[in-house]
């Protein structure tokens, strides 16, 4: 089975036999049920296979679809004008560069279809090519653009420059007045135009840069079109069960654990209140590849730009993960410096957990392990000044002591963690509830980064809110934390609020455990389990 690892053309998928999992009754409906759209997903997530399948279809390439469920579905294959736009490529942190990205795409089309010797802007150029493309092939215009948001993540936030007429602007500002410059082609343009489609990893705010633009129908949360990116349960199994039975046999296990051990690495991603589960489509074909269980998607890029917004707003990954959000908040609002969350949410960090209908909200988290163990550990290292590589080293060990019970080499792991932690991150003039939201938020990273298991912090219940609770195979761990007090008075609130009573009768051994940590040293005083 040949996997398309980099391949985001569907002519060359088709064509070299690579396997494709057919989206066409998908993109039937989405071609012939509106116009203009926006699509958010996360990178690598196939958005470029979508446009590329797009493009083939608008093309009139029937031969391309011969087998696929499109090819029932449409009869006639007019062939459009199409115009596709991809600014995957281009680094925009350098000036000028959008300006020759736009210029060149519009010169080629110009050459096809003509050029009037006049100075205008982008956007009427633009408009001018549609036209003369309806005009000459009789067809409206379909129009393609590909992560139409690059050249304003990769300036987000920076203090990068561009010199324009004498005054030096910032490049962030500038991409954004050109971009809106440009789209504001489609309005002009209606009339040309068949189908418009976007997509990119956020939506910025429509006074930003769709100001001027026909509104395009956001889809990113359309339950229609969850599995349009992505790769389903069905699908999953359908399409890979060869491959999937391989790797059972080379990790000694049987298929239904291999099942399960992709779902918790790749699986969890949910697009709308329907909760369709979606596997990152890149991290599983790597995976078949090479027979081999890694963190694919996390490892090809790192989010530097989310970690810059967090360090602007007072709010912590954690945060994020115990609030219920109306939509608004993740998919609508504006995504800048000062409100990170859709950011977070729309590059994949975090997604929809579950949908609460009486209050119309979602509850956010990460969607699978290889997500939270490698965006947690960049956090931490951000955090707390860690070193990454000790930090997976310690957080393996104080697994392996979790399942093995090892309670005395728990807390010297934990111990080995603070005693990482720089001194002047956990001094200063900070007031006691600075202190202590800082130590609970060092331990949340810390937990977060063991995973492997159910891990819950402030797990609330009608007993009460423990700090943490950990699910083993043999053990629940059930931690108590004390900033300056006694691992004794941790013990006794375990026990005064009924944490154990939800596990009774689970079978699995309890172990309560109480600590309490020095402000002053920054280390674990004083520790009891029970």
């Amino acid at each position: 089975m040949k996997y398309p690892i980099g391949v985001q053309s569907f002519e060359q998928i088709r064509e070299d036999g690579y396997v494709y999992v057919d989206k066409t009754r998908l993109v039937y409906d989405l071609a012939t049920n509106g116009k203009i759209y926006f699509l958010s997903r996360p990178r690598r997530f196939g958005k470029s296979l979508l446009i590329s399948t797009l493009k083939n279809y608008f093309s009139g390439k029937k031969e391309l679809f011969k087998g696929l469920a499109i090819d029932e579905l449409e009869k006639e294959w007019i062939k459009y004008p199409v115009f596709h736009m991809d600014f995957n490529a281009g680094n925009f942190t350098n000036p000028g560069e959008l300006e020759k990205k736009i210029t060149a795409y519009l010169s080629g089309w110009e050459a096809e279809y003509g050029r009037e010797d006049i100075d205008m802007t982008f956007g009427d150029r633009f408009v001018r090519i549609l036209e003369k493309a309806h005009r000459q092939t009789g067809q409206r215009c379909v129009v393609l653009i590909d992560e139409y948001d690059k050249p304003m993540l990769d300036v987000l936030d920076t203090d990068y420059t561009i010199n324009i007429d004498g005054q030096l602007r910032p490049i962030e500002d500038w991409n954004r007045d050109v971009l809106k410059g440009f789209y504001s082609a489609f309005k002009a343009a209606d009339a040309d135009l068949h189908f418009v489609l976007l997509t990119g990893v956020t939506k910025f705010s429509q006074v930003s840069i769709f100001s001027g633009f026909n509104q395009p129908k956001d889809i990113s949360m359309d339950k229609r079109y969850d599995a349009l990116c992505g790769i389903t349960q069905q699908e999953l199994e359908s399409y890979f069960a060869a491959p999937i039975s391989e790797m059972a046999k080379v990790y000694g296990t049987s298929q239904e654990e291999m099942l399960a051990n992709l779902k918790r690495r790749y699986d969890g991603y949910h697009f709308s209140k329907a909760m369709t589960d979606i596997y990152n489509p890149f991290s599983l074909l790597n995976a078949f590849d090479s027979l081999d269980i890694q963190s694919y998607w996390f490892s090809s890029g790192t989010p530097s730009y989310l970690i810059r917004l967090l360090s602007h707003s007072g709010e912590t990954i954690e945060d994020y993960t115990k609030t219920a959000y109306r939509q608004e908040a993740f998919i609508d609002y504006k995504a800048d410096k000062e409100m990170p969350l859709p950011m977070i949410y729309q590059s994949g960090y975090l997604t929809i957990k579950s949908y609460l209908p009486e209050e119309e909200a979602f509850m956010l988290d990460f969607p699978n392990e290889e997500v939270r163990s490698g965006f947690v550990s960049l956090l931490a290292s951000d955090y707390l000044k860690i070193d990454r590589n000790n930090i997976y080293n310690i957080t393996f060990r104080f697994r392996k002591a979790l399942e093995n019970g090892d309670t005395d080499s728990v807390r010297n792991e934990m111990e080995a963690f603070l005693s990482d932690i720089p001194y002047t991150i956990r001094s200063g003039n900070k007031d006691t509830k600075a202190m202590e939201r800082d130590f609970q938020y060092t331990f949340y990273l810390f937990f977060r980064m063991a995973g492997g298991w159910k891990v819950y912090t402030e797990k609330a219940s009608s007993y009460g809110r423990a700090d943490c609770i950990i699910e083993t195979t043999k053990y629940i761990y059930i931690f108590e934390f004390k900033l300056d007090g006694t691992a004794k008075s941790a013990l006794q609130q375990i026990n005064r609020m009924g944490y154990c009573k939800p596990y009774m009768a689970d079978g699995r051994k309890i172990i309560c455990i109480g600590a309490s940590f020095s402000s002053t040293t920054g280390t674990i005083e004083d520790w009891l389990t029970a």
